[in-house]
């Protein structure tokens, strides 16, 4: 498995006052309920890669141990990411929690 790159996509036009044209918002909080469910697979998706290529170095298939060690700690980064986030967004309910009383 071969590390990839994504491609740096064109940016956004501004208007003269320097933000885009406002849009209309949704305010039932799909949008973000599809992102993390996407940033979830993702990460799901690179724990699986990590464990399939442990397994085959463990076993002695995997012709080079630099891909699975990439692996491993692309997994291991995400995780943390994830579990930095959680960990933010409750600290951050529970400071709106303490201004309400």
């Amino acid at each position: 498995m071969a590390l990839e790159i994504n491609a740096v996509t064109a940016v956004a036009p501004t208007r003269a006052s320097g933000y885009l044209a406002a849009s209309t918002p949704t305010t039932d909080g799909s949008e973000f309920a599809t992102a993390l469910g996407g940033a979830l697979d993702e990460l799901q998706q690179l724990q699986a890669t990590s464990n399939d290529l442990s397994l085959k170095a463990v076993t002695g298939d995997l012709a080079d141990i630099h891909t699975a060690t990439l692996a491993s700690a692309r997994a291991s980064l995400a995780l943390e990411m994830a579990a930095t986030f959680r960990n933010r967004g409750v600290e951050a309910f529970n400071e709106i929690m303490r201004m309400q009383a």
